[in-house]
């Protein structure tokens, strides 16, 4: 880990507020790249609130949410992005086989056409940069100009997280070993 992280006690005033924000919302714990963010607290006060919007108030259940996440924490190798998303993906009725083909980089099959959307959208953010005019038309059939919205900000607030984890190193839990090479 490359940066200490503060414990309540240790933070300033403009942090503590920040903090208790942020433990006190649906999660009930601080997010882990949050930790990192207090170094600039109105950032760690704004971006932890749209990661709580994308996380409970899309208009998509967490089986899918999660594999927009799932895909940016592959594409970015994030291993602790990685660990603790798997574990929401699999609460929320992910198909083990699905999480398992994201982890080793292979087209997941999905029985549910808005999975294989939002799967087909974040690849494409990723890899391509954008989404093809035939995708997008696509996308707006099946998740609506919103859907699109929510996943690329889903897309996009992950990508923060997994640059912020993977730049401080934040370390797996004692015990645990990371899933992705």
């Amino acid at each position: 880990m490359r940066l200490k992280l503060l414990s309540p006690g240790e933070m300033s005033a403009e942090q503590k507020e920040t903090y208790d924000e942020a433990i006190s919302g649906k999660r009930g714990a601080p997010p882990a790249p949050m930790m990192a963010w207090l170094n600039s607290p109105d950032m760690a006060r704004h971006a932890t609130r749209l990661g709580e919007q994308l996380r409970f108030n899309t208009m998509f259940p967490a089986k899918l949410s999660e594999i927009a996440i799932l895909v940016t924490a592959r594409h970015w190798t994030s291993h602790y992005e990685w660990f603790a998303h798997k574990r929401l993906a699999l609460k929320g009725g992910m198909d083990p086989k699905i999480i398992e083909d994201i982890r080793d980089r292979r087209t997941p099959v999905f029985d549910d056409p808005k999975g294989k959307m939002i799967y087909d959208v974040a690849k494409s953010l990723h890899e391509s940069k954008g989404v093809s005019q035939p995708l997008y038309d696509e996308a707006v059939k099946v998740l609506t100009e919103r859907g699109i919205v929510e996943v690329i900000g889903l897309c996009g607030y992950y990508t923060m997280v997994s640059m912020t984890l993977n730049t401080f190193e934040f370390g797996l839990p004692d015990g645990e070993v990371s899933d992705l090479v």
